[in-house]
């Protein structure tokens, strides 16, 4: 776990709509009407940002290259999830050093 990168990856709050987005994504992608078993397909979280493709990729790509976020390839989706360990052992070390 690199704390540093996840500080960074936090520090933006584009990306922390995000995390919370997909700590509940049956009531954030309702009207998608989305299996959620692996993930929320990545032109999901684009289209509910209202930004372009390109940057919700960075966005993104920041999140998993953290460790915050998990993709999944499924055909041509890219389905993203939380990557709730590493979120446990980050609010962990949060909590025990300050």
């Amino acid at each position: 776990m690199n704390a540093n990168l996840i500080h960074k990856a936090l520090a933006s709050p584009v990306r922390r709509d995000i995390l919370a987005w997909l700590k509940t994504p049956a009531d954030a992608f309702a009207q998608e009407r989305i299996e959620f078993g692996q993930g929320v397909p990545s032109n999901a979280i684009q289209a509910r940002s209202g930004l372009s493709q390109s940057t919700m990729s960075a966005h993104l790509s920041l999140l998993v290259d953290a460790g915050l976020l998990v993709s999944t390839r499924v055909g041509p989706f890219v389905l993203m999830s939380r990557n709730e360990e590493v979120i446990r052992a980050f609010v962990t070390q949060m909590h025990s050093s300050l």
